[in-house]
């Protein structure tokens, strides 16, 4: 049973591959979108459903041209799950104008040109979900996260805006902040002494979000929050 088509950003080994897995296994025509082509081949490969479609979202023409590829190929999407991000850290002393701005333009403006894009369809056919995943910069800027944490208050807000302009035309749109360190292995590796519940499992992340697309639309939820039970906040 196909249930339409799904579009996921930033599909690398952690969470955009869980998405990717999740969304595909209830029958979604899933397109990923990423800038390693050859990682997007090998899951093409592993997850049926699933179609590769490299792209680097920072160039918004090539980004417009692969939304234009998945549309001819998979069908207009009815799910949006943008999950690419550029980070960083750095002092305000040491953060380069010109990373800041690149990491805009992943976290945020690539966003509102997948909304541009999309969203149209969905508000046509009466139905839809965007969900857009970040991290608890969006709620803060510490000193060490000046390249950083202010692109994703910006996405934060941005999300917002589409749920408000959205929702009343039955598109649900949510922002997921991720407050843990998500168990991959570059992480793995930087916290070799931590134990497995201090990580949050990519898979668990999929099923939160698989969940808000699918809420009833009398009880949507824009902002969810996820966390470890052990997590300190």
């Amino acid at each position: 049973m196909h249930r339409g088509a799904c579009v996921i950003t930033g599909v690398g080994p952690g969470t955009g591959a869980a998405l990717a897995r999740r969304f595909a296994a209830e029958g979604y025509r899933v397109a990923m979108l990423a800038r390693d082509a050859e990682r997007l081949a090998q899951l093409a490969g592993e997850i049926p459903g699933a179609a590769a479609f490299p792209v680097d979202v920072a160039d918004l023409d090539a980004l417009r041209s692969a939304l234009a590829r998945v549309r001819s190929q998979l069908g207009e999407p009815s799910v949006l799950l943008h999950n690419a991000v550029a980070g960083g850290l750095g002092s305000f002393e040491s953060v380069a104008a010109e990373a800041l701005e690149q990491r805009f333009r992943v976290n945020v403006t690539s966003l509102l040109v997948l909304a541009q894009e999309l969203a149209p369809a969905m508000v046509a056919a009466g139905r839809g979900a965007i969900v857009a995943t970040g991290n608890t910069s969006a709620w803060r800027g510490k000193a060490g996260f000046a390249g950083f944490a202010p692109t994703k208050a910006a996405q934060r807000i941005l999300a917002e805006s589409l749920a408000r302009a959205l929702g009343p035309r039955g598109v649900h749109v949510a922002y997921v902040v991720i407050d843990a360190v998500i168990d991959v292995p570059w992480t793995r590796k930087a916290f070799p002494d931590r134990p497995d519940d201090f990580f949050i499992r990519p898979a668990g992340i999929a099923d939160a979000v698989h969940h808000l697309v699918h809420q009833e639309r009398s009880a949507w939820t824009f902002e969810l929050d996820l966390r470890p039970f052990g997590e300190s906040w």
